[in-house]
Parts: structure tokens; sequence; C-alpha cells
């Protein structure tokens, strides 16, 4: 199924209302081939680990969010039909929660009717933005350098395109790969990738290489590595397999170790395994929409969470004010996002208000206002894996929303 609004397709005159409960319970035949896909992703993506192998990412116990919720029915937006409501908005555009903070406090929550915030919802690429963020955490305890050869901890990654790289090109996404990230062309390499992650079916009688095998033997273009931004997901991957090497534990252990536990986190997340036991750092993770929103809250109380440090604040300045412009420039993003930057995998907003953002293919989005103090999480199961136009309208509404704070 297309998007309402996809290129090609004319818009209809009333769209449906996608938030309908007939995806409450899991379509009988949803399973691993089919997962990404409407009408099982409503389901799939707040059950993930029904599907996937899972390693949990443990939280303790902890207070809900103050909510201090606000009236924003009479604020108009453009719709993919036209005008309309914040929730029309929400329904049109496939999306299953949106919670606003402001200060810290909740002040708007919307929830489709099939959508269960008490459930972990897969942020697929925001998981690059929260394993970069623990790559800050342990840099800063002296476990890792980012500006390091790979090979220093990953030692089996010498043959490979990575054989050259540091840690920061892994983090800035200025890797010289040569590797396509084309997510529907069922014939491209990337299928092979979603294969080793253990997130498309594999033939058992040649099941192909694991995820570590697969990115040790990824090529190398004829560019140079951190000359220019090129978004690969196999970059955040090897960081995580890093990550797990350089701390000697698993991911799933350093993310509740380091973050859910010191941000006090609502729920426990989980993070996808392959089938060799190699977390997906690129894409895997997990969380609650809460949650989720704390980790958005980092960044507004520099690094501070219950008056506890948990992120350097020299991460949080370096995240925020050392995006590369002409690197930018010289990627594959810029016609796309031109008023952009990139660093330690978060994206930055050329603005006066200095806004940062996470993305997620499906419509995940993390949008953080520190000028107005105003955090946005918005969880959603897109038909498609991406569409400019809905994320612009969503973005220009987070723009809307922030600025009656």
């Amino acid at each position: 199924m297309k998007p309402l609004w996809d290129s090609g397709t004319p818009m209809p005159k009333t769209a449906p209302d996608y938030s309908a409960a007939t995806f409450v319970n899991r379509p009988l035949d949803t399973d691993i081939s089919n997962w990404r896909h409407r009408p099982h992703s409503a389901w799939a993506f707040q059950h993930v680990r029904e599907i996937l192998p899972t390693a949990p990412i443990q939280a303790t116990a902890s207070q809900p969010l103050v909510a201090d919720l606000q009236d924003f029915s009479k604020l108009d937006f453009q719709c993919p039909t036209g005008c309309c409501g914040l929730d029309d908005l929400l329904r049109q555009s496939y999306s299953d929660g949106l919670l606003v903070l402001h200060k810290a406090k909740i002040v708007y929550r919307w929830n489709a009717a099939h959508f269960d915030p008490g459930n972990p919802h897969i942020v697929f690429s925001i998981s690059k933005s929260i394993t970069a963020m623990l790559a800050g955490i342990l840099e800063g305890q002296g476990v890792i350098h980012s500006e390091a050869p790979i090979v220093d901890y990953l030692p089996g990654a010498k043959a490979g395109v990575y054989g050259g790289c540091r840690i920061r090109h892994l983090l800035d996404m200025t890797v010289a790969l040569d590797f396509a990230e084309n997510y529907t062309d069922p014939h491209s390499e990337y299928i092979q990738y979603r294969k080793a992650t253990a997130w498309n079916p594999v033939d058992q009688n040649a099941p192909g290489p694991g995820l570590e095998t697969f990115l040790y033997s990824l090529p190398r273009s004829a560019d140079e590595h951190g000359r220019a931004f090129l978004y690969r997901s196999p970059n955040s991957d090897l960081l995580g397999l890093l990550l797990e090497r350089a701390a000697g534990e698993t991911l799933a252990n350093l993310f509740a170790k380091y973050l859910w536990q010191p941000m006090a986190a609502t729920m426990s997340g989980y993070i996808t395994l392959e089938r060799f036991g190699a977390p997906r750092g690129a894409g895997g993770i997990c969380i609650g929409i809460e949650d989720l929103t704390r980790l958005g809250q980092l960044f507004l109380d520099n690094g501070k969470a219950n008056g506890q440090r948990v992120v350097p604040v020299k991460w949080i300045e370096d995240t925020c004010n050392h995006g590369d412009q002409s690197v930018w420039d010289r990627g594959n993003y810029k016609q796309k996002l031109p008023n952009y930057t990139y660093r330690n995998q978060w994206y930055q907003i050329q603005n006066s208000e200095g806004e940062i953002c996470a993305r997620g293919i499906h419509g995940q989005l993390l949008y953080i206002n520190p000028a107005r103090c105003v955090v946005i999480a918005r969880l959603a199961s897109h038909p498609e894996p991406l569409n400019d136009i809905t994320t612009s309208l969503l973005m220009a509404a987070f723009d809307k929303i922030a600025k009656q704070f």
C-alpha cells in the first residue's frame, strides 16, 4: 500500500483513519517476511520481540513524567489533504503516538487506537543516535577515543573499508563506503545486509554471513574518508560492535547501565540481535515513547537527569555545535535537507533556534528545540520506509508547536 500522498497518487478528499482498532491484535500471518509492511507493521512495531531475537535493556523503577496538558486544538497545520488540526495530521500520516514535553513536563499526548504507550516501539535509525550517545558516555569514561582507528578495537575490520577509518568517521557518517542504502529494491545489496541482521528471511541451506562478517567484507569507494557525509547504516552497526568489544559487555547491558537506569527510564526496552548475537545498533532499539522523550530531555538538561550526570556536557556541546557544513554539502543529503548538518549521528537544523533531531524510517522522529525547552517524540508505522513530504509536514508542525512556548 502506498502512502496517501505518495508522488503520483492523487490525494483523497477524505483520508482513511488508519488509527482504527483493527490493528490491535496480531494479524495471523505476521512473520519475519512481512513485519515491516502494513497492516502487519502497525502491530509488529510494538511487538518486535515476538518476531525477532532480542536482548532486554533493563530499567529500574522510576516515576512517570509530570503532565501539564495544553490545548492545541485551535492550531492549524498543513496536512496531506489540506489544512487541518493536529489530531487529523497525525491520523493522516500513519502516526502511532506523539508526546510533547515542555520544560520536562508532558503538555500533549496523542495515541492511535492501536497504539499502547506501555509497549516499547521500534525506533529504527533513531537507534543510531542513541548508540552514538552511548559512545559519548564511554569516551567520557576513557573506554574509547573518537579519533582512534577502528582496528584498535576491531582488528578483524582491517581488510575492508573500515581498515583505514577512525571512530569519528563512523560517528559523522563520513566513511568512504561503496554501499547503496536502498530499502525497497529486492535485488540490491541492502537485502543481503538485512539478511545478515536477521531482519529478513534467509535460505536455511545457504544462510550467508552474520552481521560482523558482512560488515568486514564491505568495499571502499574511490573517495577519501572524512570528506563527505554519506548516510550508510552499516557504519552504526559497526559502532555498536565496537562499543561491545571496547567495554567488554553487550550493547544491551551498556544501554541499561549508562542510559536507561541513570535517566530513570519508565520501562525496559530491548534491541534486536542477529543469529550469532550481534546487536543492531543502527536500527534495532525498541523503547517506550516517554523514555524516548527522556533521551531528548538530556540535551536540554546538559546531559543530566535527576540531578546526576548521565552524558558528558562536552559531548552535548559537540553534537549541537560542530556539524561541518562543507562535509554535509558534499554529501548525499544536501538536496533533501539543505539546511542541516550532522554530528555524532544526530541532525542539526541550521536556524536561529538550534534544533536538533533524530530520524528513523517508517516515520520515527525525535525533535529537540533548546531555545523553547521543547522535546517531541513521534512514533509511526508508515507503509513506506521514506516519505520526505510527510516528514516535512510533521517537522513544520513540530516547529509551530514549539513556538507556542
